[in-house]
């Protein structure tokens, strides 16, 4: 059998040796980006090679972008998208690939600037291809590489000539290196990343490499830069000038994810300047602890795949800085670069913003899962090679850059010997980083422990060196004294991730918690005008794991969501908190002191706290300035303006009650019940005497009567992850059937000033139900309605929600409210709602979803309102006023729980013709069991007694 090269498993051929990016250099460059012409064939074999000659004609052929992927472009024509989580697309065969196997030739004809330099050398570089390249120029084979997200570069300069030259690519969507590349996100061939000719100079750097150390202790600097050949560095702003590998000691401050302080320099060799921004900084693993600089650091992260909705992993420095600003804005401060080396730019723009940084080999095997690990990739010693040429191309492309403060080895490979080939290789040509690995947790080749979704108990027993022992005495010591990350945590999909709180309370409060990174920062759903955005099994593909690929902390659109915004509380690096009569300010920051901030009260209307400099992890009780009786709301906002967000941006805040006497109440008369043939009326309220069912308040018109709603379209994290659903909490829901109760009455008892209503709610086939009992009274001009709920028969699961559904006509499509805002909020996902009086429409009440869910409830309301504009009067009435007792879930939407459920896309639904109102007095949380725990006990809505009440009143 002959193996094709694109099913070698070696590294691949005629590339040189990996080396530092250096964007800074003063050498010509010529970017070889643009309009290339392509040609698709389903097939890797019989494409011919006459496009490789000077004279072939592409007049022909298609044209597309590069970089880009092939399949985003052409309107369907070169292929679509395809989205798999674990499953490869293909047999399992490796190094094998299936014969149908997309492949695109790109054609580039280009000319050489008029100042091109004659003398000298010229390197062709390739930032990323997926998955397989083959490459000529001018009719020679330059070389094949795989290493779809790594850097590769070719000797071109004795192949160049002024005019004409001739760049052709072969791009194979599938080769060995795809059994390398699984991971969790769209499979997208094509050049994706920039292609770039180099001039190289005689005497020109070939590599250098930046040691920058801090000595914490006396405030010392330590610079090293050796470069291949000699030369000299110079940093201005320090005095410094001296000959590479000559090492220098001088005072500096240091660089920190908080205080990102760079020094300009310049590497000068005899043909080459390379300007560097260099940062002064020193990891360590001490006594069982990850430090900077000598203190411990805590991870406030996210995972970031690179994605844009449009042109998927080819992505602008703009785009790149805007994830950045988004990441500082919302007091994030590390990024995992899951599962692959990302654009180098990127890492500039972490170096300059500051971000802490695990930078992640090209590497995933998840798919080997499915087969038992069989004949895996990183277990067989015929891979290694290519394991080993990932790993040094990560690590001298991105060694010279001050955020990145850990090196991984890769994601989800299971275990093997490979991987300990890599671990050695990298901890030899860099000790100065940590090494990570969260497949094996014997932590064999690691310096830190890392998991994936660990429940809440079993991060307090880790942060308590409790956590079960290993087998090997030795393996369990040397783990238990490494510090504690979650690579992964907090699964980001639709509506949550709930029990953030939590978490971050067992990082601050165990020393070896060193916090996680979040999955994920962004959903991966494709713009599409069938679908506003498309995910898996949209475009067709035989294997999908659907919109398990929109988990992130943002929209496609890169619009925050809910999560961010709650993410962005939970993490705020200053706790505000009441105390007294006055509010403590903790600064949680792990280097900076709250200089840069102002503390605010009420709004910025020029009155603010003295707050002490504090050192970081100190706290201070500060007074409130007299106010009076209310809520008074203290915010931390910067100063002045910073390289991420302006002045007055809200870094943390807290709220604390002022306390008033209590109001007295105004006794009303009461109404009494009349019955007039089929209709009661009962002060503002018409009720059907046959029912009990409220049918008209005043002047406004009741659609759907108020009763009883269990049920709420099931999020992601209800739904759970796709391989178990039948013990999740909406598959227990489904076959319960609360999502089909059966609402029977069997009282309506109307008794001088009260109408009482008692009904049981049940799914059919199930003895379980809901005793329910709806008791009505009023004055003149406010109806009230207490609920008594009792559980009988037996019930396994919990509850969706509690409380009541009722509908208004759709013209009243104006909301406000004074309670929890301005955004939704569940029993989990609640520190960021802010007490106040908010408004919006019934329309942007709505949380955006990818998938359509269950979104935009308001938490702790004690009154809402929803009026209708004054060119829509409906019937004369302006609107309704309900209140609480106690504080209430709001929610109004334009379509029911059951049509939010049916839907797969936003484009599924359509506004009708009533604004639908849910008035919940328990909800159950989020959880982030889409891929991690579900809700933690106390958030839990199990079945049990409950009363609550609230009050109806038409507004004119």
């Amino acid at each position: 059998m002959t193996v094709s090269y694109y099913e070698d498993v070696s590294p691949g051929t005629g590339a040189l040796p990996p080396r530092a990016w250096s964007p800074g250099s003063d050498a010509a460059r010529l970017d070889l980006g643009g309009v290339w012409a392509f040609r698709l064939s389903p097939e890797a074999a019989g494409t011919g090679e006459a496009f490789l000659r000077d004279d072939f004609d592409a007049e022909g052929w298609y044209r597309i972008r590069v970089p880009g992927h092939w399949v985003l472009q052409g309107h369907g024509s070169y292929g679509s998208p395809a989205y798999a989580n674990v499953r490869y697309p293909f047999p399992v065969d490796p190094p094998r690939v299936p014969t149908e196997n997309p492949t695109g030739d790109h054609r580039h004809v280009f000319d050489l600037p008029d100042d091109w330099p004659a003398a000298g050398d010229a390197v062709l570089r390739f930032d990323g291809v997926e998955s397989c390249a083959r490459v000529w120029l001018n009719g020679e084979e330059l070389g094949v590489f795989q290493g779809s997200r790594l850097q590769h570069e070719f000797a071109v300069g004795a192949l160049l000539r002024p005019r004409g030259n001739v760049l052709a690519v072969r791009v194979h969507q599938w080769s060995a290196g795809s059994y390398l590349e699984d991971q969790d996100m769209w499979w997208l061939p094509g050049i994706f990343r920039e292609v770039t000719l180099l001039h190289r100079p005689a005497d020109a750097v070939r590599d250098f490499e930046v040691r920058a150390d801090y000595e914490h202790a006396t405030g010392t600097g330590v610079l090293r830069v050796d470069c291949e050949p000699g030369g000299r560095i110079s940093v201005p702003e320090l005095g410094i000038e001296a000959a590479t590998a000559e090492t220098v000691r001088v005072p500096v401050e240091p660089w920190t994810a908080e205080t990102p302080r760079l020094y300009d320099a310049v590497l000068a060799t005899g043909g080459e300047r390379v300007a560097l921004r260099v940062g002064f900084r020193t990891v360590a693993v001490e006594d069982g602890v990850l430090k900077v600089n000598g203190r411990r650091i805590l991870f406030r992260g996210v995972n970031r795949h690179e994605f844009h909705p449009e042109t998927g992993r080819t992505l602008d420095t703009e785009t790149m800085r805007r994830d950045l600003l988004l990441m500082k804005q919302h007091n994030i401060n590390a990024v995992r670069t899951s599962h692959c080396p990302p654009h180098p730019a990127f890492l500039d723009l972490c170096d300059e913003l500051g971000l802490w940084v695990i930078d992640e080999c090209d590497l995933e095997t998840h798919g080997f899962e499915e087969v038992g690990w069989r004949r895996n990739p990183v277990d067989d010693d015929r891979w290694t090679p290519a394991l080993l040429d990932r790993a040094e191309r990560m690590v001298e492309r991105d060694k010279n850059h001050a955020s990145v403060v850990m090196w991984s080895l890769g994601n989800e490979c299971g275990k093997g010997r490979g991987l300990a080939a890599m671990a050695a290789w990298i901890r030899e040509r860099d000790p100065s980083r940590p090494i990570h690995y969260e497949g094996d947790w014997s932590c064999a080749d690691v310096d830190v422990y890392s998991r994936m979704y660990p429940e809440h108990a079993e991060v307090e027993a880790i942060g308590q060196r409790k956590e079960a022992p290993l087998d090997d005495p030795e393996l369990d010591a040397r783990r238990r004294a490494m510090p504690f990350i979650m690579c992964e945590y907090a699964h980001a999909m639709g509506n949550g991730p709930g029990g953030l709180l939590e978490y971050q309370q067992l990082f601050e409060t165990y020393e070896r918690c060193q916090g996680g990174f979040v999955w994920e920062w962004i959903d991966h759903g494709f713009a599409d005008s069938r679908y506003g955005f498309a995910y898996g099994g949209d475009f067709g593909e035989e294997l999908h794991d659907g919109n398990f690929v929109c988990d992130g902390l943002l929209f496609p659109d890169r619009t925050p969501s809910p999560g961010l915004l709650e993410f962005k509380k939970v993490i705020e690096p200053v706790r505000i908190a009441p105390e007294g009569a006055g509010v403590r300010i903790t600064n949680l920051h792990d280097f900076a002191g709250l200089g840069h901030l102002t503390f605010e009260v009420d709004g910025g209307d020029g009155e603010t706290l003295k707050v002490p400099e504090l050192a970081p992890g100190e706290s201070a009780l500060v007074p409130l300035p007299e106010a009076a009786a209310g809520l008074r709301t203290v915010r931390a906002v910067l100063a002045e303006d910073a390289g991420w967000g302006e002045r007055g941006h809200v870094v943390a805040w807290g709220q604390v009650p002022v306390e008033s006497s209590p109001a007295t109440a105004v006794s009303e008369p009461a109404a009494t019940a009349v019955r007039d043939g089929d209709r009661i009326t009962l002060g503002p309220g018409q009720f059907d005497a046959r029912t009990g069912a409220l049918l008209q308040l005043g002047d406004l018109p009741i659609v759907s009567a108020p009763r009883l709603d269990v049920w709420r379209a099931p999020t992601d994290n209800d739904e759970g992850p796709v391989w178990m659903p039948a013990t999740t909490a909406a598959g227990q829901w489904r076959q319960l059937g609360l999502d089909r109760v059966q609402h029977r009455v069997d009282a309506v008892v109307a008794d001088g000033p009260e109408l009482t209503v008692r009904t049981r709610v049940a799914p059919a086939a199930r003895d379980a139900g809901l005793q329910v009992t709806y008791r009505w009274s009023a004055s003149a001009a406010e109806l009230r309605l207490e609920v008594d709920v009792e559980p009988d028969g037996t019930w396994p699961c919990s509850l969706p929600r509690l409380g009541i559904r009722l509908g208004i006509p759709a013209a009243y499509g104006h909301a406000s409210w004074y309670g929890g805002g301005p955004g939704e909020a569940y029993p989990d996902t609640r520190a960021a709602a802010m007490t106040g009086r908010w408004e919006s429409t019934v329309d942007d009440l709505q949380t955006p979803y990818v998938r359509p869910q269950e979104n935009g409830a308001r938490i702790d309301v004690r009154e809402a309102e929803l009026r209708a504009g004054a060119e829509t009067e409906a019937g004369g009435g302006h609107g309704l006023r309900i209140k609480g007792t106690p504080s209430f879930w709001f929610t109004a939407r334009r379509w029911t729980s059951e049509q939010l459920d049916a839907a797969d896309h936003r484009t599924d639904l359509t506004p009708g013709d009533t604004v639908w109102i849910n008035l919940d007095h328990r909800q159950h949380g989020m959880g982030s069991r889409s891929c991690g725990p579900g809700v933690l006990p106390q958030y839990e809505l199990t079945p049990e007694p409950a009363r609550f009440s609230f009050a109806f009143s038409p507004l004119r």
